[in-house]
């Protein structure tokens, strides 16, 4: 159904006045302020009942936890801007009332009287039955429609109601809508804002495990690095002692040639001596020289070799290699 709109002359500056009763509307109740207005931190207005309903559904369990034991009454964000508001232990009570608003509203109310009456007469008129009023809600058709239209026309066996009180009923619904979203809105806030606070508490726990784990991986790098050293030094000793065993033998057998060598050229010069008897006490004492000269001993076969300081890492190299993190429960904190 189209309806018009009947047009009458209307006294005072209207214009002006809705555009005052605009900046008097509560954004819960979608009424004019009600006594006491709070305003809130942010500067935005409402009605204490409207402020106190959507503090309520964000802190369903501010009631039982006694407002004379805590410190904090809780907390809301503003329907408006999405400012959080925060209470002290008297909750909505505490927050300062808005008597400038609260002045005006009385002042509009008092000047907005005759403009008001002009207002009603402009009237939404049936499409259909040009001079009726539209004053009665079809609920079959969910419509507005006219009286004549309910005895005659289209919704004659249609169930009506006032047009007044439905629309009471259905601002009434839809103030009552706004007010859960908005305080769904706030407890949504309130579980991204607690979701973010475990996103930064993952990190830096993440952060301290790792800086545990390098710890650990450090003191274990120190302890093959002091073991490591402490092998390379029994072997550079073991080193040292048979170097030094070879050495000594190679510088008696130095020695032993040295010796020869004499022995050999008093040897040749004695077989040059023409008289016997002076050859056979030069010989004598050669012979015995030579059988004075022994040969040094020898070192045993494969004394050179330092096999037996071999070690075997396989087993400890695969230990390293299955080390994991220690099981415990979910979100346990790791030591």
């Amino acid at each position: 159904m189209n309806f018009a709109v009947g047009f009458k002359p209307m006294l005072g500056d209207s214009h002006s006045m809705d555009s005052l009763e605009k900046q008097l509307i509560c954004p819960i109740c979608l009424e004019m302020f009600s006594k006491p207005v709070v305003i809130l931190p942010c500067q935005h207005n409402l009605c204490r009942k409207c402020a106190n309903d959507i503090f309520q559904a964000s802190n369903p369990l501010w009631q039982s936890r006694g407002s004379s034991s805590v410190s904090s009454g809780g907390r809301f964000r503003c329907p408006s801007c999405r400012h959080e508001v925060v209470l002290d232990r008297h909750g909505v009570y505490g927050l300062q009332r808005n008597l400038l608003v609260e002045n005006i509203i009385d002042i509009y109310k008092q000047e907005s009287t005759r403009p008001l009456h002009a207002k009603a007469e402009q009237q939404l008129m049936c499409d259909e039955h040009e001079d009726e009023k539209i004053n009665i809600y079809c609920l079959s058709c969910e419509a507005p429609t006219c009286s004549l239209c309910k005895v005659f026309g289209a919704h004659k066996d249609c169930e009506v109601a006032p047009l007044p009180s439905v629309y009471k009923r259905q601002k009434s619904e839809l103030s009552d809508g706004v007010a859960m979203l908005v305080a769904g809105n706030d407890r949504i806030q309130a579980i991204v804002t607690q979701m973010e606070e475990i996103c930064k508490a993952i990190e830096e726990n993440s952060r301290r495990q790792k800086q545990h784990l390098s710890q650990r991986f450090d003191s274990l790098y120190s302890t093959l690095e002091e073991r490591k050293k402490e092998l390379v030094q029994r072997i550079s000793r073991e080193q040292e002692e048979r170097v030094s065993h070879v050495r000594s033998l190679i510088r008696q057998y130095g020695e032993h040639l040295e010796i020869s060598a004499k022995l050999v050229e008093s040897a040749i010069q004695a077989m040059e001596e023409p008289q016997m008897a002076s050859y056979l006490q030069q010989s004598k004492e050669l012979i015995t020289d030579l059988s004075k000269v022994s040969m040094s001993s020898r070192p045993e076969p494969g004394y050179e070799k330092m096999d037996h300081f071999s070690v075997n890492v396989d087993n400890l190299a695969e230990m390293l290699r299955t080390i994991e993190f220690q099981t415990g429960e979910p979100g346990g904190a790791a030591g």
